[in-house]
């Protein structure tokens, strides 16, 4: 996929389309980047252009500083969406994504009155849930490899490849620490409708931590689980693409005409 950028790096637009409706803003999970979602323009409504976010560390960004604390994370973010903002958008983020997005909508709501039309949350418990599980991101390498492992997220062949880990560890660790260190603050529901989505064989998220984002909406609030993994969003791409497309075209077909 050859992604056009913008000048700010943040956001890619791989298949641009002025005449979109709508644009996604996809956000990656840890240790992902923008290519993670390179099935998604060509497979969704011709409306709506897809966008997904690059943060430093990965892919183009490669030789850049990743993030370690989301409140960074955030506020770069957010200075940098802000010329993107021209037309009705929706947020999709998977995992960690999920919490960037979440806290991105937070922090346009507060600083300058804007919201997506939905917030699709994909693999991540409500932010409100505490993690049972101890942090992983500060493990001595060969544990953090282990328990890497358990997420199902990175092909065997890479993990077995030491140059190459050496490279992404640092990504790795940081994204991990990002939403290991974070610190839910409240604040008022959110006011778009909210879609959750998981996998049936998730250990990291089960269907109780997805049905709790309900919380954080004063609209409507709806949860599907997929078959897969906490990386259903490959493994079973093309039943997620379709329950997606449906609801970006109720989206769409909601818009007054221009």
């Amino acid at each position: 996929m050859n992604a056009t950028r913008t000048a700010n790096s943040w956001i890619t637009y791989p298949k641009p389309n002025p005449e979109a409706k709508l644009r996604l803003f996809c956000f990656h999970y840890a240790g992902g980047g923008a290519l993670s979602f390179r099935a998604f323009p060509g497979n969704l409504p011709p409306d709506v252009e897809v966008c997904p976010i690059e943060l430093p560390g990965r892919g183009f960004r490669l030789l850049e500083t990743p993030f370690t604390e989301i409140e960074p994370v955030i506020e770069a973010l957010c200075l940098k969406i802000l010329s993107s903002l021209t037309k009705p958008f929706a947020f999709f983020g998977h995992s960690m994504g999920a919490l960037v997005s979440f806290e991105l909508a937070r922090l346009l709501r507060q600083e300058y009155n804007q919201s997506p039309l939905h917030l699709f949350v994909s693999a991540h418990r409500a932010p409100q849930v505490p993690d049972r599980d101890p942090p992983i991101h500060a493990l001595p390498e060969a544990e953090f490899l282990r328990q890497l492992c358990r997420y199902n997220g990175t092909p065997k062949a890479v993990l077995e490849n030491a140059e190459l880990m050496e490279l992404l560890l640092p990504t790795l660790r940081a994204d991990f620490a990002v939403v290991e260190n974070y610190a839910y603050s409240q604040e008022p529901p959110l006011d778009c409708p909210i879609a959750a989505f998981g996998g049936l064989q998730d250990w990291k998220v089960g269907a109780e931590e997805l049905e709790a984002w309900r919380k954080q909406t004063n609209s409507a609030f709806s949860l599907e689980m997929f078959p897969g993994d906490h990386f259903f969003l490959h493994s079973d791409q093309t039943l997620l693409l379709q329950r997606l497309s449906q609801l970006l075209n109720q989206i769409v077909g909601q818009l007054s005409p221009d």
